[in-house]
């Protein structure tokens, strides 16, 4: 996933939750599960989930990335863009989470992370976001780690200056211990 103008911009794969080399079977099975986790109808029974403030809306996310990576056609033609538009996110520096400032904001649990640019602005990131992302935000005393929804060894998330144009990538390594 990537972030681009300050807004979270999720592939087909990240909305049915598998990997970009799942096989068609794969997909299939997280397209179901997703389906039946997502359902309106279903949601409308259990208000208390606030995992969906829209849930019309994600039930069509989980449909239209059904369509496109269903159908191997439209998949390689999908998956031929995706490459492409990764393509363009030149980067000025790859970071990783250690090179981050952290604040904790004391009226909420959001924790938001930081990278100054050379402009004097900074690029920033906070928990919030990068639960969105599939990410999930660990602290172990001082030190802060990510852990992932799926099981890659290594992922990414592209992050704008709030006032320039440049981008960096914020590489997750995931811990295998």
């Amino acid at each position: 996933m990537q972030l681009d103008n300050n807004t979270i911009r999720q592939t087909h794969y990240n909305i049915l939750n598998v990997k970009e080399d799942a096989s068609q079977d794969e997909i299939r099975t997280h397209y179901k599960s997703a389906l039946l986790t997502s359902h309106p109808d279903k949601l409308l029974q259990h208000t208390t989930n606030s995992n969906y403030n829209d849930p019309q809306s994600k039930f069509l996310e989980i449909q239209t990335a059904w369509e496109i990576l269903g159908d191997v056609k439209s998949r390689a033609l999908y998956d031929m863009e995706l490459r492409v538009s990764r393509q363009e996110d030149i980067v000025a520096d790859e970071i990783e989470l250690d090179d981050l400032a952290v604040e904790v904001s004391s009226d909420s649990d959001v924790v938001e992370l930081f990278y100054q640019c050379r402009c004097g602005d900074y690029f920033s990131i906070d928990s919030s976001e990068l639960e969105e992302m599939g990410f999930q935000l660990l602290t172990e005393g001082n030190k802060l780690s990510l852990r992932a929804r799926d099981s890659a060894d290594v992922a990414s998330i592209v992050l704008p200056c709030g006032s320039c144009s440049l981008k960096i990538r914020l590489l997750i390594k995931q811990d295998t211990s």
